[in-house]
């Protein structure tokens, strides 16, 4: 199947912001009052297909977006290689390991749906089991409208701390993986614009 032909989970962006009313740009933390405002729209979630949705800014694609940490106060950059599927994204740095939304029919709800598909991206991509994910969480809310992918997508920011020898790439053609310390985060570049928020908003660089 194509990745266009995905069926991928979205919420209309009316829905989603409650009419402008909590639209935000950057990132935002579970505390703040549009937080939970947000959340709240996800259970009227539509399935749509992926290629439908990705220049249609009148629905936002829900997409996990993993932070992951060590014990020693680093944290897991990985840069887009020319092997990846979204080309806007080439050679981009990134925090954050995720990707789409996808329907799961037998999840109690949509926090085990978000919860499934984080724990599915990051075995893909990182080689995480399921019990190594044993302190995953939710921590927040990214969007950017100030671009064209930022506009269609909205990040679930989720945060895990494993063991460095667990971390692996399963995917050498697309991702290129470096740990680095949280103090020195803001030294490298190019990040994509999600991770940049974050580092600005989240880690206060």
């Amino acid at each position: 199947m194509s990745k266009f032909d995905e069926p991928i989970l979205v919420v209309p962006r009316d829905v989603l912001f409650n009419d402008e009313a909590d639209a935000f740009n950057g990132f935002i933390g579970m505390n703040d009052r549009r937080y939970e405002n947000i959340v709240s729209t996800f259970p009227k979630f539509e399935v749509k297909r992926r290629g439908d949705m990705e220049e249609d800014p009148a629905y936002k694609q829900l997409v996990g977006y993993v932070i992951i940490t060590s014990d020693n106060g680093k944290t897991l950059v990985y840069k887009r290689l020319n092997g990846g599927g979204e080309a806007r994204l080439h050679g981009m740095l990134s925090i954050g390991v995720g990707g789409h939304m996808n329907d799961v029919p037998d999840a109690s709800g949509i926090e085990e749906k978000l919860y499934i598909n984080a724990g599915r991206e990051l075995f893909e991509e990182v080689g995480l089991s399921q019990e190594q994910l044993e302190d995953i969480e939710i921590v927040g809310l990214i969007n950017d409208d100030d671009n064209e992918v930022g506009r269609v997508h909205i990040g679930v920011v989720f945060k895990v701390t494993v063991e460095e020898a667990d971390v692996a790439s399963h995917e050498e053609d697309t991702l290129e993986l470096i740990w680095e310390k949280d103090d020195q985060l803001a030294e490298r570049s190019p990040y994509e614009s999600w991770s940049e928020l974050i580092i600005k908003d989240a880690y206060g660089r």
